[in-house]
């Protein structure tokens, strides 16, 4: 029988999830590792947006700054 997780706790699932996959394998398009995440946790379209916006808002935040992601 399957269990029933919240969906906030799915979506801070998939964001570490993307997180570490980023530190093991940092040359993986962040495109791939969200449809991954998406599918894996079982994420909504709106989820996906949000999830997405995150790790591109912390790429940009990155890039300005100065500092390797």
């Amino acid at each position: 029988m399957a269990t029933i997780m919240p969906q906030s706790e799915l979506l801070k699932r998939a964001v570490a999830f993307i997180s570490e996959s980023r530190k093991d394998a940092p040359g993986t398009p962040l495109g791939r590792l969200l449809d991954e995440a998406a599918m894996r946790f079982n994420l909504s379209p709106v989820d996906g947006a949000a999830l997405e916006r995150l790790f591109r808002e912390e790429e940009q935040d990155n890039n300005n700054s100065g500092t390797p992601s």
